[in-house]
């Protein structure tokens, strides 16, 4: 099974960095553009996107400030039984995020354009906690 991984450091804390891509007010700064949930172990999240893309995951992993996991329960027939986590580690002045979407059933064409998109999303993420900017959903892949 192919799997996307991401690693690059972020110019802030742990803990804001676990917040914003935990939480729903975090996700929607830089990834949906509505989501609800809480994180805890079992909960549900409601991850929307474009119409049509009206998503759900549930958290399989939640050490607060470390690591967070979210299994896709209803989404696009590829992503679902994927997880979508990262773990995080204090450094100097920074924060290494080990980010990863695993469990693709194969290498697909949805695939390699998730894999672009992770990318991209990523870069607004960061742009967002080292900047404060904030891009319109819209925007957010031609960043």
């Amino acid at each position: 099974m192919p799997d996307i991984f991401h690693d690059f450091p972020i110019r802030t804390t742990p803990s804001r960095v676990f917040a914003a891509m935990s939480t729903p007010a975090g996700f929607d700064q830089w990834w949906t553009t509505r989501s609800a949930g809480t994180p805890r172990i079992g909960a549900e999240y409601e991850l929307r996107f474009d119409p049509g893309y009206d998503w759900r995951a549930r958290v399989t992993r939640c050490e607060p400030d470390r690591a967070f996991e979210l299994e896709f329960v209803q989404a696009d027939a590829e992503w679902i039984g994927t997880k979508v986590g990262f773990q995080l580690a204090a450094g100097d002045g920074t924060t290494q995020v080990r980010f990863y979407h695993a469990g693709w059933p194969r290498e697909t064409g949805h695939y390699r354009i998730s894999c672009y998109c992770w990318a991209m999303y990523l870069r607004v993420l960061r742009r967002y906690l080292e900047h404060g900017e904030i891009v319109p959903y819209e925007q957010r892949l031609d960043v």
